[in-house]
C-alpha cells in the first residue's frame, strides 16, 4: 500500500499512480549530489569497490586453479569462503573430459552445495582419505603461509582436508594479506570446543593470554554469536566456536600458540594453520595476482588465460582424435 508521502505527490501528479511514482523514486538522486560513475554518492568513508574486489578473488582462484589442479589429479578438496566459487567455476571451465574421473571433496555445506550445483562427482574424506591437492581460502596470511581460517566456522574440516591433501593452496583477495596475523583479522583465532566445554575454554583462553576487551575498548574474547538466531552459533559439526585475540607478541609465533590452545580439555579445533601451505594466491585490486611460495619466492601475474590451458589441450587432443585416418583407414 503507498504510503501517505507518496499517496500526496500522486494526488498532485495527474495521470502518475502510486506504483509508477514508488519506481520513479527509486532511481531519484538529488540534482546537488555529485555521483560516480556507479551512482554511488559521496560518503566521508568511502564505500568499498565490490566489483573490483570481486575481480581480484576469481584472478587469484583462476590462477591457482591453472597452476595447481591438472589432469592427472583425481581427488581434490574444495575449501569454503568467498573465493571458492569461482575455483569451482574454473575446474568446470577445464571441460567435462577433464573432470569425467575427479571426485571432489567438500569442507562443508557451502562448498557441498558448490560440487553438487556445479554437476561435479561429490565425494567424502571418509571414502578418500589421500587427497591430490586442496584449495581454500583464508581469513588471513602471513609473512610464512601461517593462515587464520574458520570465520565461516569450518575449520576442523578445512584442517582436515588440508592436512589429507598432498598440496595445499590458499586463495584470498589483497585485504587478507598480512606480515603478522592478527593485523586485519581481528575478530581473533577461531576455536571449535564441545558446547559443554565452552565457559572452562574461555576461562584458559584468559589465562594464556586473550583478553575479553581490546585496548581499544572493543569487545574481545567471547563465544561467538548467532546473528539470525538467539544463542550461539554452531558448527557443522554440533559445536561451539569462540573468538580470542591475542596480542601481537602472541600472534608472531602462531605455531606455539596453536599448540597452547589445542592442548587445552575441550577444543576441538583452532584456526591457526601452520606450516601447512604450499602456495598462497592473493588478486590485487590492480587486476594482477601475487603468489607467494612457502620457500620465501614471490611472483605475480598480469593475467589468466580466458580459457583454461588444459580444456584447450584437451579439445584439441580430441578433435585429433576424430579426425579421419590417412586414405580412409581407420
Amino acid at each position: 500500500m503507498p504510503s501517505p508521502a507518496v499517496s500526496r505527490l500522486s494526488s498532485s501528479m495527474p495521470g502518475v499512480d502510486g506504483p509508477s511514482l514508488i519506481r520513479q523514486l527509486a532511481n531519484f538522486v538529488p540534482p546537488t549530489q555529485p555521483v560516480s560513475a556507479g551512482r554511488q554518492l559521496p560518503t566521508s568513508v568511502p564505500l568499498p569497490v565490490l566489483p573490483a574486489v570481486e575481480a581480484a578473488k576469481r584472478l587469484a582462484a583462476f590462477a591457482a586453479v591453472d597452476r595447481h589442479v591438472g589432469l592427472e589429479h583425481k581427488f581434490i578438496g574444495i575449501g569454503s569462503g568467498s573465493t571458492v566459487p569461482y575455483v569451482v567455476d574454473r575446474i568446470v571451465a577445464q571441460g567435462p573430459e577433464a573432470n569425467r574421473h575427479r571426485v571432489f571433496i567438500p569442507t562443508g555445506f557451502q562448498s557441498k552445495e558448490l560440487i553438487i550445483k556445479a554437476h561435479l562427482t561429490l565425494g567424502d574424506v571418509d571414502q578418500f582419505p589421500n587427497l591430490d591437492v586442496t584449495i581454500d581460502g583464508a581469513d588471513e596470511v602471513d609473512n610464512d603461509l601461517n593462515c587464520i581460517k574458520g570465520g565461516g566456522a569450518c575449520q576442523l574440516r578445512e584442517k582436515v582436508l588440508a592436512e589429507a591433501a598432498t598440496t595445499w593452496v590458499i586463495v584470498a583477495d589483497y585485504r587478507k594479506n598480512s606480515h603478522v596475523l592478527g593485523t586485519t583479522w581481528t575478530q581473533g583465532v577461531p576455536i571449535e570446543v564441545a558446547p559443554f566445554a565452552y565457559a572452562k575454554v574461555l576461562t584458559n583462553l584468559s589465562q594464556l593470554g586473550s583478553p575479553h576487551i581490546l585496548p581499544n575498548g572493543k569487545p574481545g574474547l567471547a563465544l561467538r554469536m548467532a546473528k539470525m538466531k538467539a544463542g550461539p552459533v554452531v558448527s557443522d559439526n554440533g559445536n561451539f566456536i569462540i573468538d580470542a585475540p591475542f596480542p601481537p607478541e602472541q600472534m608472531k609465533k602462531p605455531a606455539e600458540l596453536l599448540h597452547q590452545i589445542k592442548m587445552l580439555t575441550g577444543v576441538v579445533e583452532v584456526g591457526l594453520f601452520c606450516d601447512m601451505a604450499e602456495a598462497a594466491y592473493f588478486g590485487n585490486e590492480d587486476g594482477t595476482v601475487m603468489i607467494r611460495h612457502a620457500d620465501g619466492a614471490v611472483e605475480n601475474l598480469n593475467s589468466v588465460p580466458a580459457t583454461p590451458d588444459l580444456a584447450s589441450a584437451l579439445t584439441s587432443a580430441f578433435i585429433e582424435d576424430e579426425r579421419p585416418a590417412p586414405d580412409g583407414k581407420a
